[in-house]
């Protein structure tokens, strides 16, 4: 679908890159030609999917050990990147949700969601805005969001909230930075299912029927979403400014993909939060 070199001269960062959608989206950015840098908490699973990678295309992949909720550790990161080379291109994915009744949700539950997926986020893009305005370098944000910016989403609502103001933040960079030559986009993806998201999102006792109902009947690719975001974030979609693009097979037109919940007994929320404080 795209040449080879479609991103051939970018580095790149994904947060969140060491597995599922970030894991995605980092092998199709070193297929095209990208020098891929991915950052998480657990060192190991980072370089266990940097050398697959390198194995599969060999492409020049580097990670770094990063917890993007401490704005120190980020700033440390985006230093050390910059020794080298600065970036091309920033793609916020990191980001953590769990479905709860929000009225049953501690301080600490909420933040747990908040703080990797908005000030994670927050912390990520304002470092590696910053450094690009200051050398007169180009770049763009790339922010994994989700259709819960369109519908609200019940029973997710730290989640909803995180998502929606980083859908706010780029669309108000796309016209602060838009002149300095930096690009804002999201893609808000519909259900590509995860190892991780699975277990958070569709315990024991959901609707199973939900994949079959999405207006093309399935779920989404991989693939799909990485292709998205190789074109969003080369040249080719360089005049693409503020804008969010929603990938979901048309589901977000029948409802938010939470409405089974709402039938859900007071017995099966205890056992959902008896599973979580387990976890």
């Amino acid at each position: 679908m795209f040449e080879k070199g479609l991103l051939a001269g970018k580095r790149i960062l994904v947060t969140g890159g060491g597995s599922g959608l970030g894991a995605a989206m980092g092998r199709r950015f070193v297929e095209l030609g990208a020098e891929l840098i991915i950052c998480g908490r657990r060192l190991e699973l980072l370089e266990a999917t940097a050398a697959q990678m390198r194995g599969d295309f060999g492409g020049k992949v580097n990670v770094i050990r990063c917890d993007i909720r401490d704005g120190a550790a980020v700033d440390t990161m985006l230093d050390a990147i910059w020794r080298d080379a600065p970036l091309d291109v920033l793609v916020n994915n990191a980001a953590a949700t769990f479905i709860a009744q929000t009225e049953q949700l501690s301080f600490r539950a909420a933040d747990a969601v908040l703080a990797p997926t908005l000030h994670g986020a927050m912390y990520c893009t304002l470092g590696a805005g910053k450094r690009w305005i200051e050398a007169g370098h180009k770049g763009v944000v790339l922010s994994i969001l989700s259709t819960s910016t369109i519908t609200g989403r019940a029973f997710t609502v730290p989640s909803a909230m995180a998502k929606s103001a980083i859908l706010a933040m780029t669309r108000s960079l796309a016209v602060e930075w838009g002149p300095k030559g930096i690009r804002t986009v999201a893609i808000a993806p519909g259900a590509f299912p995860t190892p991780g998201a699975s277990g958070q999102l569709r315990p024991e006792g959901r609707d199973e029927g939900w994949a079959s109902r999405n207006p093309l009947g399935r779920v989404g690719e991989h693939g799909e979403l990485a292709d998205l975001a190789s074109f969003l974030i080369s040249d080719s979609a360089g005049y693409i400014n503020g804008e969010m693009v929603v990938q979901d097979g048309g589901s977000h037109l029948r409802g938010s993909g939470a409405e089974d919940l709402l039938q859900w007994s007071d017995a099966q929320w205890e056992k959902q939060r008896t599973a979580r404080s387990k976890s």
